[in-house]
């Protein structure tokens, strides 16, 4: 039996975040995963049973760890102005840190294997839990306008993700070129609590 080696599982693991985000969940396949990590399909198999395996453990690894970080300072008993800016300010730390890797998990979230990998991730569960209890709270304490699910977060996190979309692309709209900066942060998350709150 062949041993495992940490450095070139490591790579693997690189080279299919960037071949899923370039070529899209139908495009990606492990025989040219295994040409740009230089190596054997049958090494690829010493790390994961097939294609779909090696999917939703990079799904399941790429979502843990968005979601440890995402709860970093939180607590769903904070006022909702005050917990929504941790959140902001997780969620763009991260997606900062990681652009591929969100990136490839929004690739992977639109896959047939997105179900199976939320449903595994006891962090997912824990997550959804703390959102929602902070959701509860925000209007039971006059925080928030009552709004559906849908349009909640929307509002609440969709400024957010464009502009990080706009400074992943370099440009805005119209190729405008665009850096996201702390005070277009601000901005933007102060029209958002305006826009939240009675």
């Amino acid at each position: 039996m062949r041993i495992r080696d940490a450095d070139k599982e490591q790579l693997v693991k690189s080279k299919a975040i960037k071949q899923i985000v370039q070529d899209g969940f139908q495009g990606f396949s492990m025989n040219k995963l295994a040409k740009a990590c230089n190596i054997s399909v049958a090494t690829l198999y010493i790390y994961y049973k097939d294609k779909d395996d090696l999917i939703k453990k990079l799904g399941a690894e790429i979502g843990h760890n968005f979601f440890v970080n995402t709860m970093k300072d939180f607590s769903p008993e904070m006022p909702f102005a005050e917990g929504l800016w941790v959140q902001w300010r997780n969620r763009s730390a991260f997606a900062m840190e990681f652009p591929m890797e969100v990136a490839c998990f929004e690739v992977i979230k639109h896959s047939p294997h997105a179900e199976s990998i939320f449903a595994e991730s006891t962090h997912m569960q824990d997550f959804k839990e703390s959102m929602k209890q902070f959701v509860i709270n925000a209007r039971n304490n006059k925080e928030l306008i009552p709004l559906s699910l849908e349009v909640f977060w929307s509002v609440a996190y969709g400024p957010l993700y464009i502009l990080l979309n706009f400074h992943r692309e370099g440009k805005s709209m119209g190729g405008i070129p665009f850096k996201l900066t702390n005070e277009i942060v601000k901005e933007a998350f102060d029209a958002v609590i305006k826009s939240l709150t009675p």
